[in-house]
């Protein structure tokens, strides 16, 4: 058998000139890749912001999300929500502890017992100082039964607040004792007083309002929402009052941030408890 001539074919060297040529070349299109890449990054970050602005909103009523408002479903990511939620489970945030409390169920909303005639004022010592608000049962009487019930039986004592949005939306979202966003009492009642700042698609939640957050149409539980800037939101949310006090205390817990920054939604970056909620006749 005759022997292969395996010797590569000789190629001529390159001139200086010509591999500096090819060198500059293959720099500049290195370069072309590196501009493409930041530019692909900068706009999939844009689009999450602007997505993220409408989704936050829609989050609201998102109970499948984790920290969405639901009173007690399950904690799945549908696909059309994913964008709220940049992590699947509370636990990723180190700094985000639930205390223990009280979660007490019930089967039933409680039975009407305010006096619908007056308001209620609601004190709120939490961790990070005191909040306090007037609830209006005139507007919205089964709520506000249903929150001063749910105090004058300790149920958000050493609960956490475990949703601040800064952008989009402006709200620190509270009374769930799990902290997952998908916890409540046990049981829901109606909406209420929803067309108190207009019927349109989007209406503005003024700063001060506080409204019950949702999974739903009339499934209110125990979670609600504090809002501390104007907030573009979809009339879903049944409001019942307003915030009379501490409101810088809100300001600066909003100023510290979340522990989702690129989305400015998520848990506050320093944790707030409500350590003790009271209900009293004004």
């Amino acid at each position: 058998m005759a022997s292969r001539n395996t010797t590569k074919p000789h190629r001529p060297a390159l001139s200086k000139d010509k591999e500096k040529r090819q060198r500059q070349l293959a720099q500049l299109k290195y370069e072309r890749q590196m501009r493409a890449r930041a530019e692909a990054v900068r706009r999939a970050r844009r689009n999450a912001l602007i997505a993220g602005a409408a989704v936050v909103a829609a989050a609201l009523v998102a109970g499948g999300i984790w920290w969405g408002v639901g009173s007690g479903g399950k904690k799945s990511v549908s696909a059309d929500k994913a964008a709220a939620s940049p992590t699947a489970s509370p636990s990723a945030s180190p700094s985000f502890t639930v205390p223990k409390n009280s979660g007490k169920q019930w089967k039933t909303a409680p039975a009407m017992t305010i006096d619908t005639k007056a308001k209620y004022d609601i004190a709120i010592d939490t961790n990070r100082g005191a909040v306090s608000l007037q609830l209006n049962p005139a507007v919205a009487p089964v709520t506000v039964n249903s929150f001063v019930f749910l105090a004058d039986q300790h149920y958000f004592d050493n609960v956490v607040c475990h949703r601040l949005t800064t952008t989009g939306i402006y709200v620190l979202q509270c009374g769930d004792p799990t902290g997952t966003g998908s916890g409540g009492p046990g049981y829901n009642f109606k909406d209420e007083n929803l067309k108190a700042f207009g019927s349109g698609a989007t209406v503005t939640y003024p700063a001060g309002t506080v409204a019950m957050a949702n999974s739903g149409p009339n499934t209110n539980g125990s979670q609600f929402f504090l809002v501390y800037k104007d907030s573009p939101l979809p009339p879903s949310y049944t409001p019942f009052g307003t915030i009379t006090g501490g409101m810088n205390v809100l300001d600066a817990i909003a100023a510290q941030g979340t522990d989702s920054p690129s989305t400015g939604d998520g848990h506050p970056k320093e944790s707030v408890i409500m350590q003790k909620v009271t209900a009293t006749k004004a």
